[in-house]
């Protein structure tokens, strides 16, 4: 409370957009549709992630390896298709 601006300046609460005057308010709530989309899609590309190397070494891994990677990839449809049945791939 010593060191703080005094005075609670409405240019603070405005947004920067490179120069140009702010086109509508500083905070917008955004649908949590936007939220599950991006959770969804991170949990895909660290899946990505986990199969590439998986892929380079797929011949020293053997068959343990294949099984391990299909009950990876089996564990992550599940999930979708109960995201999908549940309803949360709807943009309604």
């Amino acid at each position: 409370w010593l060191v703080r601006a005094r005075g609670h300046d409405p240019v603070f609460r405005t947004t920067y957009e490179c120069g140009p005057d702010p086109v509508g308010p500083a905070w917008v709530q955004l649908n949590v549709r936007f939220y599950l989309f991006a959770l969804l899609f991170v949990v895909f590309d660290v899946e990505t992630l986990f199969i590439y190397p998986w892929a380079l070494a797929y011949r020293t891994l053997g068959m343990t390896g294949f099984v391990e990677m299909l009950i990876f990839i089996a564990v992550l449809f599940l999930g979708l298709v109960y995201a999908w049945r549940k309803g949360s791939l709807q943009w309604d």
